[in-house]
């Protein structure tokens, strides 16, 4: 009898845990920001350096100093977001990080040493390590004296730029309706829909893990290549037997390979390290960084990152 008792007690336990543990499940951290066509629309665009191009990029932070309508758009999606259990990344809290760092001021003509541009919108993402973008464009529409709110939302994976949910919809007409309030009532019929495509893409990346690129290349100055051999086998084959064993479940695309270089697409990497800390790039290749630089290879390389979806191994310098 007693037992028995205490077996139940142990499933009871059992199952208040694990509803617990599921009740309790992590969710993607997000960052609202205007998207390009908002910000080309109202004027807050400016160009940066990329690599001898000049770009076109918004200028988020002029568009917060100066649009107070849009502040309190992005505050109201962000506090239905909120609500919803998702954690959030404030975008104006990360430009003034961007700023604080001196990072904003080398914007205009910044590269990475391995041939990789950079642009302020890729430094932003780093400051920031959000899950994943949502993207808002809105515009008010006026009918007589009544006017609409028409929207779309557009999720983005912070680290590959890919977009994994979208909606739009137009609010009902209102009289006398605040914009924060006219895009609240046009979101609501929607905004558990859209957030339940960013739940399962998330859940899909802590099945499986989290996408990213990775390019191996060599300076010119280094005599050797990747199909120098050690022990019979090439050092392009020992690389990829490296991402075999460290990506989750040995998932990646080899889609381009040479004797100076590899471009590796579709990499799966862990969405936490050891530590319950957000992996990116970077994190990931310093494993393989390590491994070079230890023997029997003993190369010497330099890891630089675009954003935190894109890591280059530059082989033979640092």
């Amino acid at each position: 009898m007693m037992k028995n008792r205490f077996k139940k007690i142990v499933t009871l336990l059992a199952v208040l845990c694990l509803s617990f543990a599921f009740g309790q499940a992590k969710k993607p951290t997000i960052m609202v920001v205007p998207s390009d066509v908002w910000c080309s629309t109202n004027g807050y665009m400016t160009s940066y350096n990329n690599q001898g191009t000049v770009t076109k990029i918004p200028d988020l932070k002029r568009a917060f100093q100066e649009n107070a309508a849009l502040v309190q758009v992005i505050a109201k999606i962000n506090t239905l977001m909120m609500d919803r259990g998702f954690p959030l990344k404030d975008m104006s809290s990360a430009l003034k990080t961007l700023e604080s760092e001196s990072a904003e001021n080398a914007m205009l003509s910044s590269k990475t040493g391995a041939g990789v541009a950079e642009s302020p919108i890729d430094k932003l993402k780093k400051v920031a390590k959000a899950d994943i973008i949502m993207e808002l464009t809105y515009t008010i529409n006026t009918t007589g004296p009544k006017k609409s709110v028409s929207y779309t939302l557009r999720g983005l994976d912070a680290y590959t730029d890919k977009q994994i949910a979208g909606d739009s919809g137009t609010g009902a007409p209102s009289f006398s309706a605040e914009l924060p309030v006219l895009l609240e009532e046009a979101v609501l019929a929607h905004i558990d829909n859209f957030n339940a495509q960013l739940q399962a893409h998330f859940d899909d990346m802590f099945a499986n893990g989290r996408e990213i690129i990775v390019r191996i290349k060599k300076f010119d100055s280094w005599p050797d290549d990747l199909e120098k051999e050690y022990d019979g086998k090439e050092l392009g084959t020992i690389i990829e037997d490296w991402m075999t064993a460290n990506t989750v479940k040995g998932r990646y695309s080899l889609t381009d390979s040479t004797e100076g270089m590899q471009l590796y697409e579709q990499v799966r990497i862990p969405l936490y390290d050891a530590t319950g800390k957000a992996t990116d790039a970077r994190g990931f290749l310093k494993g393989l960084q390590t491994f070079l630089k230890a023997p029997p290879y003993s190369i010497t390389n330099k890891l630089t990152m675009k954003g935190l979806g894109q890591a280059v191994i530059v082989l033979g310098e640092k």
